[in-house]
């Protein structure tokens, strides 16, 4: 289907209540939708597709993964290879934006992430290509995986199945295939428990990480004791429940750095999805050489924009002072901003609390919105009208 330049978005939108102003929008409209986030009840009305039981379910992600993944066996020239790909869309390659960050220091060779069908033309024999999908069919892996197979690069996968799994078992590959049942709303975006762990294990098998069983465990500790802080049976003091609230008829942007880069990433995407808010996320320092000059235009930005940063004693004390002139910078432009400073006393334990932390905020910025957190309606009908033109080319 071709679109008139003079279509609006209420033509494009899937739902019949939906207007340029209030999309996605149950019953009443933004402005007059009351706080259910301490109705437990009411929170379950609105999450349909269980939203709020995968996210009690992360760290059972990590148990499952690494209980698979003793089955995987790589071969022992994996560990030859002089970069590293990995290869995915949207949710399925937010756990490897994450590990980049956090490993930051450790990593002997580059990582790389691409989103899209083909690799690059650097890939080769001497490199190691992960292909992650969550469903297994996302076309744009599997014609990554068939790429990095014609370019004789090492392959791995890792996937709840689908026709990902099936090549890499014709082809010999190693696979870490998981089962969705720790994830019953089904999206990719709440299965990073699955991402994170199961891509750090198959690294670390391959050769290019040290992580032991005893970490994989502590990663899902610090999930399990952070889905209690920020569940929905907390009302007290839940920071989470908190950031959501300030998200309220706001564009949220993430601000993190070194470590927790790829945890805004996360963030971000999950806002996107989740809450159906623009939202995005930049990086300390680079910000300070170009955004705060971005901050003044448009005027409305003060009404509109919100900035959640990231805070964390482990950070570079050069970082820790950028973030403190940063707030008066956005204080000087009359720009909201939110604080969240980790708790947690390792890189690893700080990865885990914010993404428990994220996934949280997003989830219960959709709820305080009306919306059901699962729904990708323009995501659905995107693909549905990419297949469409696809059988009438």
């Amino acid at each position: 289907m071709f679109l008139s330049s003079r279509a609006t978005a209420r033509d494009l939108c899937p739902f019949a209540n939906c207007d340029r102003d209030s999309s996605f929008v149950v019953g009443m409209t933004n402005d007059h939708m009351p706080d259910i986030l301490n109705n437990i009840d009411e929170i379950k009305k609105l999450d349909s597709k269980k939203m709020l039981s995968s996210l009690e379910l992360l760290s059972r992600q990590v148990e499952e993964v690494l209980a698979n993944s003793k089955n995987v066996k790589v071969p022992a020239d994996y560990k030859k290879a002089g970069k590293i790909i990995v290869a995915g869309m949207g949710g399925s390659t937010l756990g490897a934006h994450i590990i980049k960050s956090l490993f930051f220091s450790e990593l002997k060779v580059s990582l790389e992430i691409i989103n899209g069908y083909s690799l690059p033309n650097y890939v080769d024999k001497n490199a190691l290509v992960i292909i992650s999908s969550y469903s297994g069919t996302t076309e744009e892996a599997l014609s990554a995986f068939k790429d990095a197979k014609k370019k004789a690069a090492r392959v791995m996968a890792i996937s709840a199945g689908g026709e990902l799994a099936e090549l890499a078992r014709k082809t010999k590959s190693p696979a870490l295939i998981f089962t969705t049942q720790n994830n019953p709303c089904g999206s990719p975006r709440m299965g990073l428990g699955y991402s994170v762990a199961g891509q750090m294990i198959l690294l670390s098998k391959a050769g290019f990480l040290n992580i032991s069983e005893t970490k994989c465990k502590e990663f899902a500790k610090v999930l399990s004791k952070y889905k209690d802080e920020f569940g929905a049976f907390n009302d007290n003091q839940n920071a989470a429940k908190n950031l959501a609230r300030a998200t309220k008829n706001k564009s949220v942007w993430y601000v993190g750095a070194e470590h927790l880069a790829g945890n805004v990433h996360a963030g971000a995407n999950q806002m996107n999805e989740n809450s159906k808010r623009f939202a995005g996320y930049f990086l300390v320092p680079e910000l300070n050489h170009h955004l705060m000059e971005g901050m003044m235009n448009p005027k409305s930005n003060g009404e509109n924009l919100l900035f959640i940063l990231v805070e964390s004693d482990l950070y570079d004390n050069r970082i820790q002072k950028r973030f403190y002139i940063t707030k008066n910078i956005l204080e000087k432009n009359g720009i909201a901003y939110q604080i969240y400073s980790c708790k947690e006393k390792s890189k690893l334990a700080q990865a885990a609390e914010v993404l428990a932390l994220t996934s949280f905020t997003s989830f219960y910025s959709a709820l305080l919105e009306g919306i059901d957190p699962t729904a990708i309606p323009f995501v659905d009908y995107f693909k549905e009208q990419l297949h469409a033109s696809s059988r009438g080319a």
